[in-house]
């Protein structure tokens, strides 16, 4: 899909990080693009995934990589302007390790090559970070390496007739010619059109 052993998590990561950091405590209970995750359920589960990938990237294989995703509500830490920005870093970190790559590990209960699993972290950042920058109203450039094996890993999961379609949900149709990331955005079962529900407005301190 991509050379991964090239690809560093670091800069999406830190796009990721700039865009919770901009999220005001107001904000926290805006709706977004997942039905069942508001914007302060959104932040959690992405400091959940960076510790689950993390740990994936280590080999450190224990309850953190063998929870799938959907078991339990995100729930948002108490220090979360702290924790998130840390994990996310630690997460970049660990990928750059050349060993992370290599093998076997798992992520969300699932044994998979250590390959596809750098990819599918790639993707949670990107992908969600359309999402949080979508629904807190803030502009989304993401990382153009990132961007690209999202889309690619997309692809290649809504071609894969045994697995149903995309794995978010399914894929909305978006024109060829449309912006890279609009396609990805589609192919994880995404709107590209979507808005909150509600005009953002953040106070001009923030």
């Amino acid at each position: 899909m991509t050379d991964t052993t090239t690809l560093d998590l670091g800069p999406q990561a830190h796009i990721v990080a700039r865009l919770a950091a901009g999220v005001p405590d107001a904000r926290l209970a805006d709706r977004t693009t997942c039905p069942e995750y508001a914007v302060g359920d959104l932040l959690g589960h992405l400091a959940g995934l960076a510790v689950a990938f993390r740990d994936a990237a280590r080999k450190d294989l224990g309850p953190t990589t063998d929870t799938a995703p959907d078991s339990a509500a995100p729930s948002l830490p108490a220090g979360w302007r702290e924790e998130l920005p840390r994990v996310l870093g630690e997460l970049a970190e660990a990928w750059r390790d050349p060993a992370a790559w290599t093998g076997m590990t798992r992520a969300g209960g699932v044994d998979l090559p250590a390959e596809i699993a750098g990819v599918m972290a790639a993707d949670e950042l990107v992908i969600h970070g359309w999402d949080l920058a979508r629904a807190t109203g803030q502009a989304y450039l993401p990382d153009q390496a990132a961007l690209r094996a999202s889309h690619a890993f997309l692809l290649a999961a809504a071609q894969d007739e045994s697995r149903g379609g995309g794995i978010f949900g399914a894929v909305v149709p978006v024109p060829d010619d449309a912006p890279l990331l609009d396609r990805a955005v589609g192919l994880s079962g995404r709107d590209p059109g979507w808005r909150p529900p509600t005009p953002i407005s953040f106070d001009s301190g923030v």
